[in-house]
C-alpha cells in the first residue's frame, strides 16, 4: 500500500471515531423544553431524557406524559408534582422529594429511588420493576396496580416476580 493511501485511511479511521464520541456525548434533552419547565413549572409531553435536575425546585410541577428517562433528580423537590404516565426509565431520583406526587401509571423501570421521600404519592399502575426503592419513605402511598418486580424494597430485600401492589 502506498504511503499516502495510509495516511488517507488513518485519518478516515479518527474523523470515523470522533464522530462516534461526539454522537455519544450530544445530550438528548430539548434545550426550549427545560427552559419552558424551569421558567413556567409546566411541560406537558416534553422531551428533558437526561436533563440534569438535581436539588431542582419543581414542586406541583405539571409533567404529564414528559420523556425524562435517564434524568438526574437527585435531591429533586417533586412534591405535589403531576408526573402521571412520565418516563422516568432508569432516572435517578435518590433522596428526591415525591410527597403526594401523583405517579399513575408513571415508567419507573430500573429508576433510582433510594432515600427518596414517596408519602402519600400516587403510584397506581406504575411500573416500577428492577427499580431501588431501598431507605425510601412509602408511608400513605397508594401502590394498587403497581408493578414492583425485581424491585430492591425499603428494607432491602428483593421483590419476588409478580409482586403486584406490594413486595412479595
Amino acid at each position: 500500500m502506498k504511503k499516502w493511501s495510509v495516511k488517507i485511511s488513518g485519518i478516515a479511521v479518527m474523523a470515523g471515531l470522533f464522530c462516534l464520541m461526539a454522537m455519544g456525548t450530544a445530550e438528548a434533552y430539548d434545550q426550549d423544553d427545560l427552559d419552558r419547565l424551569l421558567y413556567t413549572n409546566l411541560c406537558f409531553g416534553c422531551n428533558l431524557e437526561g436533563a440534569s435536575l438535581a436539588k431542582a425546585n419543581l414542586r406541583g410541577a405539571t409533567l404529564l406524559r414528559t420523556n425524562l428517562r435517564g434524568a438526574n433528580l437527585i435531591g429533586a423537590d417533586l412534591s405535589r408534582a403531576f408526573l402521571s404516565k412520565a418516563n422516568l426509565r432508569g432516572a435517578d431520583l435518590g433522596g428526591a422529594d415525591l410527597r403526594e406526587a401523583d405517579l399513575v401509571e408513571a415508567d419507573l423501570f430500573g429508576a433510582n429511588l433510594r432515600g427518596a421521600d414517596l408519602f402519600g404519592a400516587n403510584l397506581r399502575g406504575a411500573d416500577l420493576r428492577e427499580a431501588d426503592l431501598s431507605g425510601a419513605s412509602l408511608s400513605a402511598a397508594k401502590l394498587t396496580g403497581a408493578d414492583l418486580s425485581g424491585s430492591t424494597w425499603t428494607d432491602g430485600r428483593r421483590c419476588a416476580g409478580g409482586s403486584i401492589g406490594r413486595c412479595w
